[in-house]
């Protein structure tokens, strides 16, 4: 196999809670994350020049070792001794530094597309022990589906599929440091947490209202009354008929859940005539079977 095309699935978190933080700065959180059919278009080609040669239709993006897609080649390159040249091509869909883990899910891709064209032998579980050296969100795009993430987010629990249903993303014109949003958290004095059981027992249950009423980020605390943009945004969706809406990891993006499209797309459309987000897209859950749940 010469050459293979994947598509790399952006991740929402249906809840983000944060429960502490940790003497080396990490914070140990609980979170349900779930993919979504909006995805990054990566393919693998063996080439004849020696190296790792990344291809980008976005330019501000890095095409160098600073790109943790070539970082992930590099990583199974120098393990398994792959002497070919690899030419990775990356067509970019997913909002960047945006919370939905595009990055991430390239080298969950580029790990997976590597094991494949090159017969590596790796499990699921080998990929995301070599996954995790990488990022702590690779593990689980490795994984995809309905997930509760614990600890720092590498204890992954698989979950049951989410219910069917419609999401509207929405991602305005502003991005936000992850560690300067973790920092301005460090320093709330009163946090309102989520209801992460809840969406778990909607989840287990197949409740879509459930799951939907109990979601939630502590993030927000932060970022919602430092961008009011963000806020309006939530408004319009529930306006259009959002079960329930949130920004998902540490931002900007926020996204909706609809039982219907047509209900997305009216929220879509409000969004829209205000003039809210640069990227915003309808798509719906990725939902994976998994046995003895």
């Amino acid at each position: 196999m010469d050459k293979i095309e994947l598509k790399a699935l952006g991740k929402i978190n249906l809840g983000l809670d944060i429960l502490g933080r940790r003497d080396n700065g990490y914070h140990d959180v609980r979170m349900v994350m779930q993919t979504v059919f909006l995805y990054d278009r990566v393919i693998l080609e063996k080439s004849r020049k020696p190296g790792i040669e990344i291809v980008t239709n976005l330019n501000y993006l890095p095409a160098n070792e600073n790109n943790i897609a070539y970082k992930a080649a590099k990583l199974l390159a120098d393990e398994f001794r792959i002497r070919d040249g690899i030419r990775i091509t990356l067509e970019k869909h997913i909002p960047v530094a945006a919370g939905m883990a595009g990055g991430s899910s390239n080298a969950a891709a580029v790990l997976h597309g590597m094991n494949r064209m090159y017969g590596l032998g790796l499990s699921e579980e080998g990929l995301k022990e070599r996954g995790v050296k990488l990022g702590a969100d690779v593990p689980y795009c490795i994984m995809r589906g309905t997930v509760l993430a614990e600890g720092i987010g590498e204890i992954l629990t698989p979950l049951a599929p989410m219910p069917k249903c419609y999401i509207l993303i929405a991602k305005p014109a502003l991005s936000a440091s992850t560690r300067i949003v973790y920092e301005k958290f460090d320093r709330l004095e009163d946090i309102r947490h989520p209801d992460i059981d809840g969406i778990l027992a909607g989840i287990k249950s197949g409740n879509l209202r459930q799951t939907a009423a109990g979601m939630g980020n502590v993030l927000e605390q932060v970022m919602l009354p430092e961008y009011p943009v963000l806020q309006r945004i939530k408004e319009a969706m529930l306006k259009g008929g959002a079960l329930n809406a949130m920004m998902t990891g540490s931002g900007p993006t926020m996204f909706g859940i609809f039982e219907k499209r047509s209900q997305a797309k009216t929220a879509m459309a409000l969004i829209k005539k205000q003039n809210l987000a640069k990227q915003i897209y309808v798509t719906n859950v990725h939902r994976v079977l998994r046995r003895n749940l």
